[in-house]
């Protein structure tokens, strides 16, 4: 039997709904600002990069659709790390703004890391500011890791149970491994899972995969996972993918829809609910902002 698909796509666009009607509300003059207006999203990206500019641009497509502000700073590839954070510093200070992200990865010679700890965390719409994770940790309020974050909201709309359940997570990677695993085990109605990382310097994946209720695949290694690394019935969640040209190739085999219960799609899987989490940690961002959070 083929499994259920993990539709990302369908649930964002119920969530971009949900948040049009907050972004309304928070627009409304008194609220913001004395004239009104709505929530923004900042993005800084440095260079070219084909998938990383058409991916900010479905951001800023993704504010348009419900009437949020939007406000992009590009920089040249061979910025320098003070021209970056200069830039980080205009959008801490922008009253348009209230939360943004410098697009990661960053060309080489910059330190992306050091670019973070010059944003405000307040102003963190990816979730991935040291202060944020630390609070993370600790299971304190604060902006979630987008794309983590989108992968338990996707589990839980189709009810994969996680509670109690084993997760393995092939990636260790800052933007979806790490933080995933640390959320995934936290004491949540949409967690408390036994959690297990591990990578592809791992000699046998499949020794761990296959004692997996729900796999999350994010190595960015093409087709890591297999059939034969699956339980039959697990859910399988698509988060890692790699650009063949033009083409995007998913680290889940496409024959593991044969055997596993659940499987996001490699397109309109994970993708959408990480630009729905941008959108609502800014919108929370701004809720903050205007104490109505």
């Amino acid at each position: 039997m083929a499994a259920i698909t993990l539709d990302g796509q369908a649930l964002a666009d119920r969530i971009k709904s949900e948040l049009a009607q907050r972004v309304a509300d928070l627009a409304r003059p008194g609220v913001l600002s004395p004239t009104g207006r709505p929530p923004g999203l900042g993005t800084v990206l440095v260079g070219d990069d084909g998938p990383s500019a058409r991916y900010v641009a479905g951001k800023h497509q993704d504010c348009a659709d419900i009437a949020m502000t939007s406000v992009h700073r590009p920089l040249p590839a061979d910025a320098t790390q003070a021209q970056l954070e200069a830039t980080i510093a205009e959008m801490n200070a922008d009253e348009r703004v209230d939360a943004f992200i410098v697009q990661y990865p960053v060309p080489a010679g910059l330190n992306f890391e050091a670019a973070m700890l010059a944003m405000d965390p307040s102003k963190d719409a990816d979730g991935l500011h040291p202060v944020n994770l630390g609070k993370l940790v600790m299971g304190e309020r604060a902006p979630l890791p987008c794309t983590p974050h989108g992968i338990l909201k996707l589990l839980a709309a189709y009810g994969v149970e996680l509670a109690g359940r084993h997760m393995v997570i092939v990636g260790r990677g800052l933007t979806i491994g790490r933080p995933l695993a640390l959320l995934a085990a936290l004491k949540r109605p949409d967690a408390n899972a036994a959690v297990t990382v591990v990578h592809t310097g791992v000699g046998d994946l499949a020794s761990y995969t296959r004692q997996a209720d729900v796999i999350v695949a994010a190595a960015g290694a093409p087709g890591v996972i297999t059939a034969d690394m699956v339980r039959p019935g697990a859910a399988v969640v698509a988060a890692g993918v790699t650009m063949d040209g033009r083409r995007v190739v998913s680290d889940v085999a496409d024959e593991v829809a044969e055997v596993a219960g659940w499987l996001s799609p490699r397109l309109g899987g994970v993708g959408p609910m990480t630009r729905a989490m941008l959108l609502a940690n800014t919108v929370e961002a701004a809720a903050m902002r205007a104490g109505s959070a």
